[in-house]
């Protein structure tokens, strides 16, 4: 374990220390920072699956109206 050092509102940290008075609160900061790590991690893969798609729709030669709705038709019962 290593000590973690931040600087934070004061009104902050006496709303967390009522909040969770009776719980353990290094678990608690360890399991926001957690998340807060795979919830970048999400977001930075979202940003480059928008990206790549966004690469791809470029080199995609445009279809016509007709041709969308004849895709969407072909094969349908």
């Amino acid at each position: 374990m290593v000590t973690v050092s931040f600087n934070i509102p004061e009104e902050v940290k006496n709303a967390f220390n009522n909040m969770f008075d009776v719980r353990n609160q290094n678990i608690i900061i360890s399991d926001l920072m957690k998340r807060a790590v795979e919830e970048e991690n999400l977001k930075r893969q979202r940003v480059q699956a928008v990206d790549a798609l966004l690469a791809l729709r470029g080199t995609i030669p445009p279809i016509t109206e007709q041709e969308f709705r004849n895709a969407r038709h072909e094969n349908r019962p």
